[in-house]
């Protein structure tokens, strides 16, 4: 029997110590530019709270445009890690659940970006996370969510899991619960001796229409959706979306 996955398992010491990639991945200079960019736009000179700000991939970035940054994370060695980059005084973070936790004052911006909103397994725990954005923002404050678009028709009739790649040493494949919005992300990984090992992520998939009615519930508006970072159009093709909701 396979053990659930837990989140708060999965961002250990290990995980922090790998989870940077500079230059490349979701580092690489063409992937955090528009990032920053837009947040930097979207924050209109004023202050921007980061839900699970992780290392620092994106908030050092956008401090060192000017930005004031603060940060919610629940993983202690993510923070350590971040540390390495900037002190508490440059980058103030509060330990604890996007959903939840409380960071001190007022912000003209809250963002959650690379698809962490479906780290809250459950539909409350969401809709409590659109909450607590409103909770942190001034009158007219933008909550920005970066997330994938569920793509089920990869599945095959009758199927449980799909495959997603197949690389030089590296496998990934999804299993669906299609009842519950769940899907687990496995990751092989073959060393030179052939040997595999194995990382799964558990996730909350959210349809864009049901990230709305959340948005709605907690008094936003959407005011743009877009493909990417650099605002390419959202269509039926799309496979991710950049959504900005304004606190109405």
């Amino acid at each position: 029997m396979v053990r659930p996955v837990r989140t708060e398992d999965l961002w250990d010491d290990a995980t922090a110590q790998a989870y940077d990639t500079p230059g490349t991945g979701m580092f690489a200079p063409e992937v955090l530019g528009p990032t920053v960019e837009r947040l930097a736009g979207l924050a209109a000179g004023g202050r921007a709270l980061e839900f699970a700000i992780g290392t620092g991939r994106i908030a050092v970035p956008l401090a060192a445009r000017g930005v004031p940054v603060a940060g919610i994370e629940l993983s202690g060695p993510m923070i350590d890690r971040l540390r390495t980059k900037a002190d508490e005084a440059t980058i103030p973070v509060v330990r604890g659940d996007m959903a939840t936790a409380r960071a001190p004052g007022t912000f003209s911006l809250v963002y959650l970006v690379y698809n962490t909103i479906s780290n809250l397994l459950t539909q409350d725990a969401q809709v409590a996370c659109f909450g607590n954005a409103a909770r942190h923002l001034a009158a007219g404050g933008r909550f920005v969510v970066e997330l994938w678009v569920p793509d089920l028709q990869r599945l095959p009739p009758g199927a449980h899991a799909a495959v997603f790649a197949v690389e030089p040493g590296y496998v990934g494949f999804d299993s669906y619960d299609v009842l519950h919005q769940r899907v687990v992300s496995h990751h092989v990984r073959f060393g030179e001796d052939g040997a595999g090992r194995v990382a799964r992520s558990p996730h909350r998939y959210v349809w864009p229409a049901e990230l709305d009615l959340m948005a709605r519930l907690a008094g936003f508006a959407l005011e743009s959706r877009s493909a990417d970072w650099a605002g390419a159009e959202f269509t039926a093709a799309s496979r991710s979306h950049v959504s900005v909701y304004r606190l109405t």
